[in-house]
């Protein structure tokens, strides 16, 4: 296993945490828990970012700029319908 798919699977685990702590921080009725889960969400939401920065910096999560066209383009077809 290389550094590249250990990090890509380490982003993954991150995202997939990000939404159970959305979930429960959402969905629960008792304020001291509700801080402890928003506690963690921002945690996690730190730690994904730093990932995130790690892999554009060694060129292993590449982000693609859309082009204008295209969003006026999907924009159209949502307004249409």
């Amino acid at each position: 296993m290389n550094d590249q798919l250990i990090m890509e699977n380490y982003l993954l685990l991150l995202k997939s945490t990000v939404e159970v702590y959305v979930h429960g921080t959402l969905e629960s009725s008792n304020q001291d828990i509700r801080e402890l889960l928003k506690a963690g969400l921002d945690n996690t939401m730190s730690f994904q970012a730093d990932t995130y920065d790690e892999m554009t910096t060694f060129g292993w999560y590449e982000v693609n700029n859309v082009k204008e066209s295209q969003i006026k383009q999907t924009y159209n077809k949502v307004k249409n319908k």
